[in-house]
């Protein structure tokens, strides 16, 4: 008998049939997330060595960047898993980048470090916000700016992670004690703007600066706060997702990109995994099914750019690029 789990998978057909799909090959594993300067360069994501690396050509392929550790020794770190918690807080474990198209900036969510930035020249990056309430974060993660305003949204997915990696016992934790911060580039000042989130693994603004959305790992779903308008400081549900998402971009249009990672847990973890695009109003506007390119590999960002899919995964050593071909 079929799991009733792989026939719910197998109902989101892939709306664009006809496509390309190339890999990116990364120097090591680790892609959690993608980010493209404002001259369209890149793609730039960062490596569980503690690198973060920009695609400069076929030829050239990913060379280094930046690093979010000041003493990162590379004989090291270079190939090493970052994610170790001997080896991170010496090699830096940059997670979550988005730009500032506005200045050049690149900010950073490293999982050891907290909230740091690097100019567009690259280098050594700046420590900005570092800490929970004077003790260090459980977790940073994702990362997101505001186009109208500049202020930096991250999130902290929370208390779960001191106690275990596994993400099968993190799935049924019911952990609820993640966070979405704020950090204000003029002030310099951070602030809690949202608490009670479930694994928040993902953030997002809108086009407008009127609200912000927060993915929620194992609440299967994504969190709207207001942000301006009438209901401004309140949150409510955007979207519930057949699976467990990630990372959230937004698109040039002011629509959004998130990862759907349909899992199963028996008799081992495994991911179906998808990409769906939502409009502003919580509607699903079109569906892609990954499995052909990544098979049960989970997926941590769906990313449209000039056309293109730029598809991340932590597991793997390569971002993939899926386009559609006019037929």
């Amino acid at each position: 008998m079929v799991p009733i789990l792989v026939l719910f998978f197998f109902c989101f057909p892939n709306n664009a049939l006809a496509h390309s799909f190339k890999l990116i090959h990364l120097p090591t594993l680790g892609s959690e997330s993608c980010a493209f300067d404002s001259e369209n360069g890149g793609p730039y994501t960062g490596l569980n060595d503690g690198r973060i690396v920009i695609f400069e050509g076929a030829k050239r392929g990913f060379v280094d960047f930046a690093t979010t550790s000041p003493n990162r020794p590379k004989e090291l770190c270079d190939g090493n898993n970052g994610d170790d918690p001997k080896t991170g807080p010496v090699c830096g474990r940059p997670i979550g980048l988005e730009f500032n198209h506005k200045t050049g900036e690149l900010y950073i969510v490293d999982a050891f470090r907290g909230l740091m930035v690097v100019g567009s020249g690259g280098g050594v990056a700046t420590r900005l916000a570092g800490g929970r309430d004077g003790v260090p974060y459980d977790a940073p993660d994702a990362i997101a700016i505001d186009p109208i305003s500049g202020a930096v949204y991250f999130t902290d997915v929370g208390t779960i992670f001191f106690k275990t990696r596994n993400m099968t016992e993190i799935l049924l934790s019911g952990d609820t004690s993640g966070r979405l911060l704020k950090y204000d580039p003029k002030t310099r000042r951070r602030t809690v703007v949202l608490t009670g989130l479930a694994v928040p693994n993902g953030v997002a603004v809108s086009r407008d600066g009127s609200f912000v959305l927060v993915a929620e790992y194992i609440a299967c779903r994504i969190t709207r706060l207001w942000l301006t308008g009438p209901k401004a400081n309140t949150s409510e549900t955007f979207a519930e997702l057949p699976g467990n998402p990630d990372n959230i971009k937004r698109t040039k249009t002011g629509d959004f990109w998130v990862p759907v990672n349909i899992q199963k847990l028996q008799p081992k973890l495994i991911s179906f995994p998808l990409g769906q695009k939502i409009n502003a109003h919580g509607r699903i506007l079109e569906t892609v099914n990954f499995y052909a390119e990544y098979n049960a590999t989970y997926v941590t960002e769906v990313q449209e750019h000039l056309g293109s899919l730029y598809v991340a995964s932590v597991y793997a050593n390569f971002v993939g690029v899926y386009r559609r071909l006019q037929c």
